[in-house]
Order: C-alpha cells, then sequence, then structure tokens
C-alpha cells in the first residue's frame, strides 16, 4: 500500500501532465505484453509522446475540475499518453492499436479542455499529418491546372 504522501505526489506530477499537455489520450493496455510495451514507448518517444501508466484512482483525482464535461469510464488497465502537438498522442496509440490488434484501446480522453469519448479521440487520430494535408492541398489546386493543360494539349495535337 503505498503511503499518503507518495500519493499525493503522484496526484501532483498527474495534475503538472494534464496541464501542460495539448492533448492527453486515456488507453486501456489489458494483456500488453512486455516486449509490445517497450515497442510502443520507443515508438511514442521518437515521435515526442509520453505514456504513463498510473492508478485510475489517483489519475480520476488528478483529472477533477481539468477539463469541461464528464470523465469517460476508466475501465480496465489504464494508462496515459501525452504531449505538446493536439494530435500525435491519439495519432500514435491509432498506429500502434492498428497494428496490434486487439492489445490497446482508446477510452477516451482530454482534448482542447474537453473530456471525449473514445471514439471522438479515434476520429482525431485518423486525422492526416500536417505534412500529408499540404500533399493533398497541393495536389487539389494542381489538378484543375493540369486538366486543362491536357486538354490543351489535345486541341493542339487535333488541329495539326
Amino acid at each position: 500500500m503505498l503511503q499518503k504522501s507518495k500519493k499525493e505526489e503522484m496526484i501532483k506530477e498527474l495534475e503538472g501532465v494534464i496541464k501542460s499537455s495539448e492533448s492527453l489520450v486515456f488507453v486501456n493496455f489489458h494483456g500488453l505484453k512486455v516486449s509490445d510495451e517497450t515497442v510502443l514507448r520507443r515508438n511514442l518517444r521518437e515521435e515526442g509522446v509520453s505514456y504513463k501508466v498510473g492508478r485510475k484512482t489517483l489519475l480520476a483525482r488528478a483529472l477533477k475540475g481539468k477539463a469541461e464535461g464528464e470523465i469517460p469510464e476508466l475501465a480496465g488497465e489504464v494508462a496515459i499518453a501525452y504531449s505538446k502537438d493536439a494530435i500525435s498522442s491519439p495519432r500514435e496509440i491509432y498506429n500502434f492499436q492498428k497494428n496490434h490488434k486487439g492489445i490497446l484501446s482508446i477510452l477516451g480522453g482530454i482534448f482542447e479542455g474537453k473530456f471525449i469519448s473514445g471514439e471522438k479521440m479515434t476520429e482525431i487520430a485518423m486525422i492526416p499529418s500536417r505534412e500529408v494535408l499540404y500533399a493533398q492541398f497541393v495536389n487539389l489546386i494542381n489538378s484543375p491546372i493540369q486538366r486543362l493543360a491536357f486538354v490543351l494539349n489535345q486541341i493542339a495535337k487535333s488541329k495539326s
């Protein structure tokens, strides 16, 4: 059993994490093997995402009053993934979950100061990265110009 001072220290640490993060994801990691967790932590670290396993009771205390809405149900063994970037923590958890089916599940999280459900957090996780969005935008703008050039080229060929 943890001493009260240790619990208070853990709660303060969690409160600091919640305050300094742009987004926070609640993850159920039931059935995660140590080898898979090592891979997960390495992948998250490379993307600037931190991962912390905590007690649900202490996490619930630390979350009280930190965001709008109601805390999602934290079932099973719970960890949190958090980052300074609003989308990288849900995206990286989602990518790991996609590659390792049935091990992790997103329970919910905090995004833009609000508690959100697991479904909404998964939707956020599926937003493409900035570079991909830029590429899609450039392609969207470039496409009509390419088609116009193709049509003009065909007209020029037919007249000659």
